[in-house]
């Protein structure tokens, strides 16, 4: 574990509250990359408050930048590249996506917290739902010990960017997906076979995704610092759908 890690990336007193926003319905990853590039680039000019962009996505693989080409074994979804850290993941329905787009200038440019505090918020979210998880050494993300010969199953992966000092991508749970969809690559890169993958509904947790959401956000705050519920998408996203229109 890596417990040495000091956690939390509370803003300067003062700033603004975080904007915390969740979308509807399926988002297309090519729109949401480019709606977080958008938000990154206003933040870091100061033209736009920090948010936290809560989605979930079509069924889809995506290749971050340490992706290796033989551990896509079946390609079942589509698949795309990106400019996150980590390996091949899977996204999909019954899983929640958390895109973090925050500026380390005005808070701790340092990313090995960043990443520490964001297992920190997934393990702290988890605790809510009577589910112990761990951070883990060698492996990023957050992981279930199952008690038995070693064996642990990842319920939430993490991958992120800095651009600018501003952070993109950030947090997938597991609420309830089709976690067979995973099989179709190798996750994250970690093939031991004592390391599975799950997810609250197969721990036998039946929480929705609303009541992740009051969890994420009530955990968000003592790591981060305040947020401000706005309804409705991101402002980006209906002009980067009209644009594609076009």
């Amino acid at each position: 574990m890596r417990g040495d890690l000091p956690v939390g990336l509370a803003a300067a007193s003062g700033d603004p509250p975080v904007e915390w926003r969740a979308s509807s319905g399926a988002v297309p990853y090519p729109v949401a990359v480019e709606v977080m590039t958008t938000r990154a680039t206003a933040i870091a000019a100061g033209r736009a408050r920090e948010l936290v962009w809560l989605l979930e996505h079509p069924a889809l693989y995506s290749a971050g930048t340490s992706a290796r080409a033989q551990d896509l074994i079946e390609p079942r979804f589509p698949v795309f590249t990106t400019g996150r850290g980590g390996q091949f993941t899977y996204h999909g329905p019954g899983q929640r996506v958390a895109y973090v787009m925050l500026d380390l200038k005005r808070r701790t440019p340092d990313v090995r917290r960043l990443v520490a505090t964001l297992e920190e918020w997934i393990i702290r979210t988890l605790r809510t739902f009577g589910v112990n998880s761990e951070r883990r050494e060698d492996r990023v993300g957050v992981w279930v010990p199952l008690g038995t010969e070693g064996r642990e199953d990842k319920i939430a992966a993490i991958g992120i960017r800095v651009r600018r000092f501003v952070t993109l991508h950030g947090i997938s749970l597991n609420v309830d997906p089709d976690l067979e969809h995973f099989k179709g690559i190798v996750p994250c890169g970690v093939s031991n076979p004592r390391y599975g993958t799950t997810s609250l509904a197969k721990l036998g947790c039946s929480v929705t995704i609303r009541e992740v959401d009051v969890a994420l956000r009530r955990e968000f705050e003592l790591l981060f610092g305040k947020t401000e519920s706005v309804p409705g998408d991101p402002p980006e996203l209906g002009s980067t759908i009209a644009a594609a229109a076009r």
